[in-house]
């Protein structure tokens, strides 16, 4: 075994210590090499109950596990349990490798936002209880506007613990989506016209 001060040894512990950031930078937020996404035939599918007891969300249906998991306070969040937001279904998994779906309403899907000044992370499929962006507990100004001009959402809101800000948004747009605070706005297009578009949005930097 060669010595902690040999040239050989430094550099495995530089490579271990790489490996194991880019472990948890991908155990933030699900990307786009995510599994495929659930289809609308989830619908069909029967939810495992017992999982959702052993993780106190039995008799939830998907909004409310994400109302809850994604205003929780980040201290607060489960560290044994994956919550992934996707178009179709509420993916759950957890650290016994179980999994179980949640339908997601038929006429709305749910887009999370973290807007940002200088830092932000990739990320496709919104993690209630890993993603993290950096304005957490800030009020901002959210418009959503059609691609006909109809204003489908525009007030205040205050970002969660996580720094995101979850929308429910119709099925089957293209929308453009603004935030402003403090006189810095960012603006982009969001989607939900395909079964695999991103629900986690984190290139609004607000400039």
């Amino acid at each position: 075994m060669p010595h902690p001060t040999t040239p050989r040894w430094r550099k495995l512990i530089v490579v271990t210590t790489a490996m194991l950031a880019a472990t948890l930078v991908l155990a933030g937020c699900a990307t786009a090499s995510s599994p495929e996404p659930a289809s609308p035939s989830t619908n069909s599918r029967a939810v495992d109950t017992d999982f959702l007891a052993d993780h106190d969300l039995e008799g939830l249906d998907a909004a409310q596990v994400i109302e809850r998991l994604d205003t929780m306070p980040v201290a607060d969040r489960p560290a044994d349990l994956i919550a992934s937001v996707q178009p179709y279904a509420l993916v759950l998994t957890d650290d016994q490798e179980r999994e179980t779906q949640l339908p997601m309403p038929e006429d709305e899907v749910y887009i999370s936002v973290a807007p940002y000044r200088e830092q932000t992370h990739d990320c496709y499929f919104h993690s209630l209880t890993t993603c993290l962006g950096e304005l957490a507990n800030t009020e901002v100004q959210v418009t959503l506007t059609g691609d006909g001009g109809d204003v489908l959402l525009d007030e205040v809101r205050q970002t969660y613990d996580n720094g995101f800000i979850g929308i429910w948004v119709p099925r089957g747009i293209k929308a453009t989506l603004s935030i402003e605070h403090e006189g810095q706005v960012g603006t982009t297009t969001i989607s939900t016209m395909n079964e695999d578009d991103p629900t986690c949005i984190t290139a609004v930097q607000l400039t």
